[in-house]
């Protein structure tokens, strides 16, 4: 009997998918046990498409993923936007990792208008490490999860504040090595760090300097000028935006004027008017011949970067901009 996409169960091109009849409301942790359930169908031969279709599945347009734990050089914490997030997943099992799934304990629930938030003081991420060694992992910490309050209830946002971890080697593992010194010296080392494999870790840095980047790689995508033109006009509509808002307020004026004229009733109401707008526009006469340059400070030389980053994940090298407007490259 095949299946058919009216059946509870059927398959997609990226694998078997639960299908949600859409009056159907189930609670928020119900959709953490769906998401493990999909995370234990995954197999080896997983592609980028079956990761895609995992995020699309249980995470919004513009969800984002927030990791916070402490490491031996302090406290870090990571956001990643919706791109990013099928790529963390995946960077989980490349480290060695045959199993993961996330456990709730006494978690709180609270509705809102549009979301609904889910507040576990006790949540636990389980990892089984099938290499270097066979160790189970569990690390323990706080999970606040924010929900659309839709048919699809997707995850919006993701914060998982790491506090500890335990990494369980079996007995007899330990039986079997009991005689060999260095197995056990092995053994006794952690192959994580805050529960997290170095390739999370490495991916997690990385992001750092992906994320201000994405919408260089969107417009260079949408519009397919080169990286350099993509730059260009990123800083252009920055620039525009910083140098914009003085001039909206100059709306205002022009609703008082309408109501002088309004309540004019003789000549020399009129007269004084406009004495005190010749008085106002010579006032205004000397910020008007003053440069863009002189008004914002460090305009004419704004920040730009190449596609290598710097230190600190910032732009590199720098351009000028003449007062028409266009770019001038300094070399």
């Amino acid at each position: 009997m095949s299946s058919t996409p009216q059946d509870p169960f059927y398959s997609s091109p990226f694998g078997p998918f639960y299908r949600r009849h859409t009056p159907y409301m189930v609670q928020p942790e119900y959709r953490v046990y769906e998401m493990n359930k999909r995370l234990q169908s995954r197999t080896e031969d997983s592609d980028n498409l079956w990761w895609d279709a995992f995020a699309t599945e249980f995470f919004e347009d513009d969800a984002t993923l927030t990791l916070s734990f402490c490491l031996e050089d302090g406290p870090k914490r990571y956001t990643i936007g919706r791109t990013l997030i099928p790529r963390y997943f995946s960077t989980v099992f490349e480290g060695g990792v045959t199993d993961l799934y996330y456990i709730l304990k006494h978690s709180k629930e609270s509705y809102h208008n549009s979301s609904i938030t889910v507040d576990c003081d006790q949540c636990a991420m389980v990892t089984q490490h099938g290499k270097p060694m066979f160790t189970k992992v569990c690390t323990e910490g706080r999970l606040i999860l924010e929900f659309t309050f839709d048919d699809l209830m997707r995850i919006k946002t993701w914060h998982f504040t790491i506090r500890q971890y335990r990494e369980l080697v079996p007995r007899s593992i330990l039986a079997m090595h009991a005689q060999d010194p260095q197995v056990l010296d092995q053994l006794s080392k952690n192959i994580t760090r805050m529960g997290l494999t170095n390739f999370t870790l490495n991916y997690l840095r990385l992001c750092v300097i992906l994320e201000p980047m994405q919408e260089l790689m969107s417009r260079h995508k949408t519009y397919n000028l080169s990286p350099r033109d993509c730059l260009k006009t990123c800083l252009f509509q920055k620039w525009q935006r910083m140098v914009a808002p003085p001039a909206e307020p100059t709306r205002q004026p022009t609703t008082k004027r309408r109501k002088r004229k309004n309540s004019t009733s003789s000549t020399s109401n009129s007269s004084a008017g406009n004495n005190a707008n010749s008085a106002g526009s010579k006032k205004k006469t000397p910020a008007a011949n003053l440069s863009l340059s002189s008004q914002v400070p460090g305009l004419g030389a704004i920040p730009n970067c190449s596609l290598n980053p710097g230190r600190n994940g910032d732009l590199c090298h720098s351009a000028a901009v003449t007062p028409s407007g266009q770019f001038k490259e300094k070399h």
